[in-house]
Order: structure tokens, then sequence, then C-alpha cells
């Protein structure tokens, strides 16, 4: 990784440069045609973006009937604290 790195910075081209799977080597990615499309990476971005915005949205909902809960929990013992102590016979 560190050779793959220093290529990447010390050569005009080293954006071409990557580990070539069979060897384990750093190579030249376009000499072996190995071209990976921007389909391909684009298509991996909005699956991410997707499950994302899925998390984000099922934690919304949680937070949401938390707080629903707990504004049923408050209501209700409000209504038990108005019945006691009262009575008819005072």
């Amino acid at each position: 990784m560190t050779e793959l790195r220093h290529i990447h910075e010390s050569k005009e081209d080293g954006w071409k440069y990557g580990i070539n799977a069979f060897t384990g080597k750093v190579a030249d990615m376009w000499a072996i045609d190995v071209i990976e499309p921007l389909t391909v990476k684009l298509q991996a971005l909005k699956a991410a973006v997707e499950a994302a915005t899925m998390v984000l949205r099922i934690d919304e909902i949680i937070a949401a009937s938390k707080i629903e809960s707990e504004k049923k929990e408050e209501k209700k013992e409000g209504e038990e604290g108005k019945g006691e102590g009262s009575s008819s016979f005072d």
C-alpha cells in the first residue's frame, strides 16, 4: 500500500495505478485493461445514499414513537392525579 501511495503522489499519471489482484503488485491498470466503469461507482454511491436515508427514516420513526408514548404516559398520570383526593363529601 505504501508503494501504491508513493506512485499516486509522485507520478503525474499515478491515478492509473492500482493493485493487480492476480500478482498482488502495483500495476498500471490501463495497461492491463482493468477499468472500472463510472456506472459501477455511481450505483455504489446511490446504494449507500439509499441505505443512509433508510437508517435516518427509521431513527426518526423511533424517536417520534418515543415522544408519543411519553406524552401518553404524562396524560395518563395527569388523569390519575385528578381522581385522587377529591370527594363529593368534603
